[in-house]
């Protein structure tokens, strides 16, 4: 197996070359010597090291902390600092800020062995675990994604371009709102800010734009990093769910329109124009008062109103009076 790369960050030569010296007899090779911050950041883009050994304390446009800050935008990479051991003030800001990645000088080859192996290991470890969040973002099907409080997606997982049809590039290059459809905006940016204050967006439905033209339903879970000042997402496509739902609705639509129907059919009794009887369920014909006894129970008496009485009783007594008097005749 190749031995580690380090690059050495000292503008101190006589110290470089000790620490190149004490490197080598550890069993590392020195992939350069640097000795400005400008110029480790060069070196570290262009050599690639496993390791920057840097000095805090530098000459030139940029100190130690600067460097690394530069080279770590470029690349994650383990950084060990260094500080004269009679620069106290030093020394303890970085044993507040990176308790495990500083060494005092001068340093014993036995002190820089262990400390550059437990930065090698620990960057390992780093590594492999950096290299399963990888995987899991990459092969996840729901759509994961990484949006800054600016509005634009600053990370997206290669779900999005299967349920969209964007490429990720095309995702990224336009504010997210660009892509949510008209309707669902306003309450969209109101759920965004209540999100970037630090809410959480929990089972949060819009639609979103498809390269086609189309629109897909989307389910949203989500929460902030404010210090990073983003919002991780998790979307989930629930076209076809809504889809679903919006058959079934239209279906108990029909079913609610069809009994209501039903319903006024059965307060119509159909009755017969000439004789007055009343068609029942089974198509039997009967009679107001049979019909009525059957449904409701009731038992009829019967009588004559006065109007019937006019029109009916009364001619019918004349008549029988006239003849009683004609046949007396």
């Amino acid at each position: 197996m190749a031995a580690h790369r380090i690059l050495v960050v000292d503008d101190d030569s006589l110290m470089a070359r000790k620490l190149v010296a004490k490197i080598i007899a550890c069993g590392f090779e020195v992939a350069g010597i640097a000795s400005s911050g400008s110029e480790a950041v060069a070196f570290a883009a262009e050599l690639k090291p496993d390791l920057v050994l840097m000095d805090v304390v530098l000459g030139g446009d940029m100190d130690g902390h600067q460097a690394a800050e530069e080279i770590r935008c470029r690349r994650p990479i383990p950084i060990i600092f260094m500080a004269d051991a009679d620069d106290d003030a030093t020394l303890k800001h970085l044993r507040d800020v990176q308790p495990f990645g500083h060494v005092a000088k001068p340093v014993s080859a036995k002190e820089l062995c262990i400390h550059v192996e437990t930065a090698l290991q620990d960057d390992t470890a780093k590594n492999r675990i950096s290299e399963m969040e990888e995987r899991f973002f990459f092969v996840s099907i729901d759509m994961l994604c990484i949006l800054d409080f600016t509005g634009y997606f600053k990370r997206l997982n290669p779900a999005w371009e299967r349920a969209l049809g964007f490429s990720i590039q095309e995702l990224m290059s336009r504010p997210f709102l660009e892509f949510v459809h008209p309707d669902d905006r306003e309450r969209t940016l109101k759920q965004n800010r209540s999100v970037r204050t630090g809410g959480q967006a929990l089972a949060f439905e819009n639609r979103y734009l498809c390269k086609d033209g189309s629109y897909r339903w989307l389910l949203w879970n989500a929460a902030p990093d404010s210090e990073n000042r983003v919002i991780y997402s998790v979307a989930r496509d629930i076209t076809e769910r809504k889809r679903v739902e919006a058959e079934r609705d239209a279906l108990v639509r029909q079913l609610q329109a069809a009994l209501a129907e039903v319903q006024t059919l059965r307060e119509i009794l159909p009755i017969c124009s000439y004789c007055k009887k009343i068609r029942d369920d089974e198509n039997y014909w009967q009679t107001v008062e049979g019909y009525m006894s059957q449904v409701t129970g009731l038992k009829f008496s019967h009588g004559i109103c006065p109007t019937c009485y006019e029109a009916e009783v009364e001619p019918l007594l004349y008549e029988l009076e006239e003849r009683s008097r004609m046949a007396g005749d």
